[in-house]
């Protein structure tokens, strides 16, 4: 059975503001070993090592990969915006494509997130800052870049 696009469950999570719960469909995916797990789970086992990451991805699409219909998930702002950590296509296709990294998979999608921290760090998710830049893996990132 293929993961993709199928929902599993629903689970409540809190919505970008905080204020309110939406329902969201956790969509299961494959791991390494062949497992399904859900996005939230893929997301925070591979960033596992950068965890203002999983903090970005939790504010830039509540860890959805696809949106209810199955499809890979589009920005609410932008809909050039694809996927959990929503990579915009506009700005970044192109590069992730002669990378090896195919940004509507939720494998790309994360690969692709990490070089580009690795070159920026978080400035290319500021649009999202006001939701991750007060917790505590924003704080642990900033006292590992002053060093």
């Amino acid at each position: 059975m293929t993961a993709l696009g199928l929902m599993m469950m629903v689970s409540s999570i809190s919505g970008l503001g905080g204020t309110s719960l939406e329902q969201v469909p956790a969509v299961l995916v494959p791991n390494v070993s062949g497992e399904s797990i859900t996005v939230e789970e893929y997301v925070r086992n591979y960033f596992s090592d950068i965890p203002i990451m999983v903090e970005i991805a939790r504010c830039e699409s509540r860890f959805r990969q696809y949106d209810k219909n199955g499809k890979v998930l589009r920005g609410e702002v932008n809909s050039l915006d694809r996927g959990v950590m929503q990579i915009n296509e506009y700005y970044h296709e192109e590069d992730s494509e002669k990378l090896g990294y195919d940004i509507m998979t939720i494998e790309g999608n994360t690969a692709y997130a990490r070089y580009i921290f690795e070159k920026s760090g978080v400035r290319p998710w500021k649009s999202s800052a006001k939701c991750w830049n007060k917790t505590l893996a924003y704080s642990e990132y900033q006292e590992l870049a002053m060093r």
